[in-house]
């Protein structure tokens, strides 16, 4: 697989995400994921704890495919509160980094009304490229 970070020249440096990668390889479409465990229970109320787990379970689709968190070159986040992810940027960036190193996709942030299911705080769906 081969990526390419895009960052025009008269954009701001992207923080914590890429403005646009171009990547060649197989696609896989992630649907969401939110933070529970294998038995389809939510893993806490907290939502440091959720968010890291629905990119635990994120992650794990990708590995699944045949991929690595390193392949991930698009993501789009469910919230549904956005003070409360505000509030955990911290313990967020930190699991980001364990999980991710210093890898970057694109990304977009959403709040929303509602998660389908009761009690998810966050949804995490995307696009990976991965090797041929």
């Amino acid at each position: 697989m081969h990526t390419k970070t895009v960052t025009p020249p008269n954009f701001p440096k992207p923080r914590g995400y890429a403005h646009g990668i171009v990547a060649e390889g197989r696609t896989l479409h992630i649907s969401g994921q939110i933070g529970w465990d294998a038995n389809a229970r939510l893993v806490s109320a907290d939502f440091g704890t959720q968010f890291l787990q629905a990119l635990d379970n994120f992650i794990e689709v990708v590995r699944a495919a045949g991929g690595g968190a390193e392949n991930v070159v698009k993501m789009l986040v469910f919230v549904t509160d956005l003070d409360a992810y505000r509030n955990a940027t911290k313990e967020i960036g930190e699991g980001w980094r364990t999980r991710l190193g210093k890898h970057y996709p694109a990304m977009s942030l959403v709040k929303v009304a509602g998660l389908l299911e009761p009690g998810a705080m966050v949804e995490i769906e995307g696009v990976a490229v991965l090797p041929s």
